[in-house]
């Protein structure tokens, strides 16, 4: 239990007191009263006055002071505490609300490395992870995290990428994968050899992106910054004139005029708008980094929440960008020696078509059993394989050799076999569209979004064939990197006014577009410097259905924010007239202040949880 609470319970326990036993001397209750209020507010009065003194004059400690002090003023002496007290409360339950947000966001804190066991001189020495330098070899034990980015030089092991991805199933590494900084190693011992000096580390880069969120404000945050700057010295103004222009017209009690000025200012604090706006999206942004989504600002969840148009990448953000086999069609050899021939015929060329082959082969090759390898550039491979005579490539191979052979219509590249000069078969190598795409592409359309586009450097067939498959509007095929950034430009002058495009890329080759539209979404952008800092939303896994997840939460945020502006800003003006013509009293102050505002932070906090249809 925190000091803060300590206090309020004491002042409690004496404003009880006070209330329940009436001494005879009633300046022994009064002492009781101002007791429990010293220790309740002394710390508000202290920053009232130190506000002053650096001329911020208006604002909610200013306006529970003169409240409070103008109570004991005028005798109302249980009232100038119940104020402070139930302020207090308050403020501590606001405390709780935003630590409470803050631990969402805090959890990403925990992949801080506080060490690196670098290897030197034949030692390893327990070093800060700033200390180590590009090139160098560190050990990583099992349950500690990784310090720094880089190459696995030896072992095998487990990741835990849970902290950076939101993901719970663990990840296997092996020699030669790549690993990021802040994933925990679950099982063996590994050697890295870093890549990334720490403050450009995948980890350093989070926590700069996350620290730095809170400081990119949305449009409803300005709004409601502006409204306090100008609306508390308003109330003070209408409040001074409460209390003394109607008694000196229509007569009257100055003390009953005072009691009303005094409570007209309790209910003015905009405390209900200055703390749950902020935290509406705070909690939005902390919601999101639970599913693995990095947002550099509030200003860019807003703005999600009013998305057009969804612009696509292909390649790595819809595709997986890798080569796969798709399909073998042997011809008078089985499917298992086709891919065997064509993977032995490829072993020593490092072209991607060559590295999916083997991959799909997945079985040591023997070499003394590959003769006579012999690359045909712009044709494919021959050699001798076991003794035979292999063919391995694309239809010019096939026709400047005279193999008769069937030609295949498919979406790919299509590598045709010859053994000993007669047709073998084929096999189709090509990018495999991500299991959710389509998926994605029906939400987004389900969540209003007025046009799907898919920009590519592809043939145009390829493009229009995965476009077919996951449902895109439009598809704009064999672009360059420019002609990316032109489209992109026509179709930003396509949208509404109020409405967003949001490009989704690789972030690799994507900065320029990613940095130019409304909301540049980076896909499966961790450990890449340039979607970091090109994007303004990182989505941490290659799964695009985060996206829609993300919309999602925006818009829900959104609701939040506009049902506590509306609650609010109601329920002080209802209370404020009834205040201003004394048909209340400070009792419904308190609550038109503090219980607003618990009202408007208990609704706040649901920004934190995913929406029930996620």
């Amino acid at each position: 239990m925190n000091k803060k609470a300590i206090k309020i319970i004491i002042a409690l326990i004496l404003y009880i007191f006070a209330m329940v036993i009436k001494f005879n001397n009633e300046l022994i209750n009064n002492l009781i009263f101002i007791i429990s209020y010293i220790i309740v507010g002394f710390e508000i009065l202290k920053k009232a006055l130190r506000n002053i003194l650096k001329g911020k004059v208006f604002d909610e400690n200013f306006l529970m002071s003169v409240a409070t002090l103008g109570a004991f003023g005028i005798g109302e002496f249980p009232e100038a505490v119940a104020v402070m007290l139930f302020y207090q409360i308050g403020e501590l339950f606001q405390s709780y609300a935003v630590n409470k947000s803050r631990k969402s966001i805090a959890s990403l804190m925990d992949i801080r490395p506080d060490f690196a066991n670098v290897y030197r001189n034949g030692k390893i020495e327990k070093v800060n992870p700033n200390e180590v330098k590009i090139g160098e070899t560190i050990i990583v034990k099992p349950g500690e995290k990784i310090p720094l980015d880089g190459v696995i030089e030896e072992g095998t092991t487990t990741l835990d990428t849970k902290a950076l991805t939101g993901e719970s199933i663990p990840k296997e590494v092996t020699l030669k994968d790549e690993v990021l900084s802040g994933c925990i190693n679950l099982n063996s011992v590994i050697k890295i050899k870093v890549e990334k000096e720490f403050e450009k580390s995948t980890v350093s880069q989070i926590l700069d992106l996350v620290e730095n969120a809170s400081s990119k404000k949305s449009k409803s945050e300005n709004f409601i910054t502006k409204f306090a700057k100008y609306y508390t010295p308003i109330v003070v103004i209408i409040a001074l004139i409460l209390a003394i222009v109607p008694p000196l017209i229509i007569g009257g009690d100055f003390l009953s005029w005072i009691y009303r000025a005094l409570s007209f200012l309790v209910v003015s604090c905009p405390c209900a708008l200055v703390i749950s706006i902020p935290l509406s999206f705070f909690g939005g942004i902390g919601g999101a980094s639970k599913m693995g989504v990095l947002i550099k600002g509030s200003n860019y969840l807003e703005a999600l929440s009013n998305v057009e148009i969804a612009v696509f990448d292909k390649t790595g953000t819809l595709t997986k960008g890798v080569f796969e086999v798709q399909e073998i069609n042997p011809k008078g050899v089985s499917k298992e020696e086709l891919l065997k021939i064509a993977a032995y015929a490829e072993n020593y060329s490092n072209h991607p078509i060559s590295k999916s082959l083997k991959q799909a082969y997945n079985e040591k090759i023997d070499e003394n059993k590959i003769k006579k390898f012999e690359e045909i550039s712009g044709q494919g491979i021959k050699a001798q394989i076991d003794g035979k005579n292999v063919l391995v490539g694309n239809e010019k191979l096939m026709q400047e050799k005279q193999i008769e052979y069937e030609k295949l219509s498919k979406i790919g590249t299509i590598c045709y076999i010859a053994i000993e000069g007669k047709y073998a078969g084929n096999i189709v190598i090509s990018d495999k569209i991500k299991e959710d795409a389509k998926k994605t592409i029906e939400e987004l359309k389900k969540n209003n979004i007025k046009q799907t586009v898919m920009l590519t450097g592809d043939k145009k067939s390829v493009g229009e064939s995965v476009a077919k498959q996951i449902g895109i509007d439009k598809v704009y095929a064999e672009l360059l990197p420019q002609d990316k950034v032109k489209k992109v430009e026509e179709l930003l002058k396509t949208k509404s006014p109020k409405g967003k495009l949001a490009f989704v890329g690789d972030g690799i080759n994507d900065a320029p577009v990613l940095a130019m539209s409304d909301i540049g979404i980076a896909m499966g952008g961790l450990g890449q410097d340039s979607a970091i800092e090109a994007s303004d939303i990182v989505i941490m896994t290659d799964e695009p259905l985060k996206i829609v997840k993300t919309i999602k939460l925006s818009k829900k945020t959104m609701r939040i924010v506009k049902e506590n502006i509306i609650f609010a800003i109601s329920i002080k003006v209802l209370v404020l007239i009834l205040t201003a013509f004394g048909l209340s009293t400070m009792w419904e102050a308190v609550f038109a202040d503090v219980g607003v505002s618990i009202i408007a932070i208990i609704n706040a906090l649901r920004a934190l949880k995913k929406p029930k249809n996620l």
